[in-house]
């Protein structure tokens, strides 16, 4: 795996007080490493650009920092999210390409 490229499982998440928004969130030693990593590449609000593949689904978004937390957050699209069958509280596997 090219090192711009990363493999991730988490639970996805509803977002509160936004109705509809699901998110996983990326692992803290991981989002930390891609913090360090990807330094002064970020764009607004400390985003990273990445190409995300759940499944046999592809598409380009942002992860955008949690900074309280420390780690980076995933959105996942309605339009995925029903393409490949997971809802709130399953646990999934995806993979990221950072395109910075």
């Amino acid at each position: 795996m090219a090192s711009n490229q990363f493999k991730f499982r988490s639970k996805v998440w509803l977002y509160p007080g936004m109705v509809g928004w699901h998110f996983v969130s990326l692992p803290q030693k991981q989002s930390q490493g891609l913090m360090r990593l990807f330094d002064g590449l970020t764009r607004g609000f400390g985003s990273l650009p990445v190409n995300v593949k759940i499944g046999k689904t592809n598409w380009k978004t942002s992860i955008f920092p949690d900074k309280k937390a420390g780690i980076y957050l995933l959105p996942l699209k309605k339009e995925v999210r029903e393409k490949e069958n997971f809802k709130y509280g399953d646990t999934i596997t995806y993979y990221l390409r950072v395109l910075v």
